[in-house]
C-alpha cells in the first residue's frame, strides 16, 4: 500500500533554487519530479543570457548541486569571475538538469495545487491526503500525486506594470508593441535597431534600470539621436545611484557610476516624483507618458517597464497561504525582508519555519518567497531550500541549523552589466535614505529640458 510519505516531491520550476530543491532531496534519498513550463532548464535566466550577474560564481551554486555534479566531471567556474546569465545557464544549470535526468520535466505548465479530494476550505482528514498538482504538457492535461510541493517558479514571467498604482497604466496594453518589461539586449542587431536614434523612456529606480541606462548610453555614443528620459517615482538623492567608488562592493559600485555616467554625459534626462498615470500614442505613433500630477514628457518611440516583479499565485489558490498584505510574502518572513528596512545583506538567514504556511507541506521558495520585495541573494535561496528540504525529510535538527554567513553589504536583486564582468548591482548595502523633497532634474548638457516641477521622497534603489 502506498503511503503519502512514499510520494515524489513535486518542485515546480527549473531554476537555480528549483534545481537545487531537487539536488538536496536527492542526497536525502527522496524522489523529487521537477516541473518546469519553459522548454529547457532554467529558461527564465536564458531569456537574460545577455545580462552579467551581479555575483560572483562563489555565490551562484549549491553545495548539494555540486556534489550531484562531481561525478559527471563537472568542474566549477572560477568562483571570483562574474558570469552571464548565459554562463550561469550553460555552465551550472543545464549540467544540473542534466544530472537529474527525468526528474526534470520540461514544456510542464502547472495550472493548480491542492489536496486530494479537499478544496480550500474542507478541514476534514486534510493533512492525511496527498496534495494533486495539474499540469499542462505536449500530450494535455495531467497530474501527479506528491508528498510535498516545493514552488520555485519565481517571479519573471510577472513583471510590475508602468502604472504607478500597481495596475497598468491607461492605454499600457495598447501600445504593447512599444513596451518592453526586459533589459534589452541591445547586442543584437535586430533589436539594437528598436532603440539607435531613438528617444526611450526608461521606468524604474533599481539595477535593472541602472543597465538599460547603462547600455543606451553605450548605444547613443554611436549612434546620434538615441537618448534616454529617465522616469523615477521618487527623487534623486544621494543614495540613488548607490556608493560608487566608495562602495565595498566594487561590482555595485561600477553599475551605480556607469547609470551617472549616462545622464552626466547628456545622454539621459532625469525625470522625478512622476507616477505614470497613461500611455497614450500619438499621430506619429510614438507615446506620450502622463503622470498622475498632470504632467506629460515629450514623445518617446519606445518605453522600458523596469518596476520589479510580483509572484503568480493563481494556480496555489486551492491551498491554504499565509501569506503577507503588502509584499505577498510568507507572513513570518516579510518582516525580515521589507525593503523599507532591509537591504539585502541585512536579511537574517533564514528556513523552512519562516517558509512555512497554514497548508503542511507547501513551500514557495526562490525569488517567489519574497514576493515583492526586490532583495533577494542566490545564496539565500540555497540555504532556504536545503532547510525545507531538511524538514521534508523530518531532520528537523538540520532544518533550524543556519548554515549560511551572508556577507554584510549583501547583494541584491536586479541585472548587472551586459558587457563588462567585473560590473555588479547597484541595490543594498543599507542603500534607503530619508525621505526628502526632491523636483524634477534635467542632468546633462544637450538633452531636452524636463518639465514643471514635482514633489517625491527619495528612496533610489530601494523600489521604484
Amino acid at each position: 500500500m502506498t503511503t503519502t510519505s512514499d510520494l515524489p516531491v513535486v518542485v515546480i520550476g527549473a531554476g537555480p533554487a528549483g534545481l537545487a530543491a531537487a539536488a538536496h532531496l536527492v542526497e536525502r534519498g527522496i524522489e523529487p519530479v521537477v516541473l518546469e513550463a519553459g522548454p529547457t532548464a532554467a529558461s527564465a535566466v536564458r531569456e537574460w543570457s545577455h545580462v552579467r550577474l551581479f555575483s560572483t560564481w562563489g555565490e551562484l551554486t549549491d553545495a548539494a548541486a555540486e556534489k550531484l555534479l562531481a561525478p559527471a566531471g563537472w568542474t566549477k567556474p572560477d568562483p571570483a569571475t562574474y558570469p552571464s546569465g548565459g554562463d550561469w545557464a550553460d555552465l551550472y544549470l543545464q549540467p544540473l538538469a542534466d544530472v537529474l535526468g527525468a526528474r526534470v520535466r520540461v514544456g510542464a505548465t502547472v495550472t493548480g495545487v491542492s489536496r486530494s479530494g479537499r478544496d480550500r476550505v474542507v478541514d476534514a482528514d486534510r493533512e492525511a491526503q496527498p496534495f494533486v498538482v495539474h499540469f499542462t504538457a505536449a500530450d494535455g492535461e495531467e497530474r501527479l500525486l506528491a508528498h510535498a510541493v516545493i514552488d520555485a517558479s519565481g517571479t519573471w514571467t510577472t513583471p510590475g506594470p508602468a502604472g504607478a498604482g500597481g495596475l497598468a497604466a491607461l492605454g499600457e496594453k495598447a501600445a504593447a508593441d512599444r513596451v518592453t518589461y526586459r533589459v534589452p539586449d541591445l547586442k543584437d542587431p535586430a533589436v539594437r535597431a528598436r532603440y539607435a536614434g531613438k528617444r526611450t523612456a526608461v521606468i524604474g529606480s533599481g539595477a535593472s534600470a541602472f543597465t538599460a541606462l547603462a547600455i543606451l548610453a553605450d548605444v547613443a555614443r554611436d549612434e546620434p539621436g538615441t537618448h534616454a528620459v529617465w522616469i523615477l517615482r521618487r527623487g534623486i538623492s544621494g543614495s540613488t545611484f548607490g556608493g560608487g567608488e566608495a562602495d565595498q562592493l566594487p561590482a555595485r559600485g561600477a553599475l551605480g557610476l556607469a547609470a551617472k555616467a549616462a545622464v552626466d554625459d547628456g545622454y539621459a534626462d532625469a525625470v522625478t516624483g512622476f507616477r505614470t498615470e497613461a500611455i497614450q500614442r500619438t499621430d506619429d505613433g510614438r507615446v506620450v507618458l502622463t503622470g498622475e500630477d498632470g504632467r506629460r514628457v515629450d514623445p518617446v518611440d519606445e518605453v522600458i517597464v523596469l518596476t520589479g516583479f510580483r509572484p503568480d499565485l493563481s494556480f496555489l489558490s486551492e491551498l491554504r497561504l499565509g501569506l503577507d498584505e503588502r509584499l505577498q510574502a510568507p507572513v513570518q518572513l516579510a518582516p525580515l525582508i521589507d525593503p523599507n528596512q532591509h537591504s539585502c545583506g541585512t536579511v537574517h538567514p533564514h528556513g523552512h519555519r519562516e517558509l512555512s504556511h497554514p497548508e503542511p507541506g507547501v513551500y514557495l521558495v526562490g525569488m517567489k518567497s519574497y514576493g515583492r520585495a526586490p532583495t533577494f541573494l542566490a545564496m539565500t535561496g540555497y540555504e532556504q531550500v536545503r532547510s525545507v528540504t531538511a524538514a521534508i525529510a523530518g531532520d528537523l535538527e538540520s532544518a533550524d541549523r543556519v548554515e549560511l554567513t551572508l556577507p554584510e553589504t549583501g547583494v541584491c536583486g536586479g541585472a548587472g552589466l551586459v558587457d563588462d564582468p567585473a560590473a555588479g548591482q547597484a541595490d543594498g548595502g543599507g542603500c534607503c535614505a530619508p525621505a526628502q523633497s526632491s523636483v524634477l532634474v534635467r542632468i546633462g548638457g544637450d538633452a531636452p529640458a524636463a518639465t514643471a516641477a514635482g514633489e517625491a521622497s527619495a528612496g533610489g534603489c530601494c523600489g521604484s
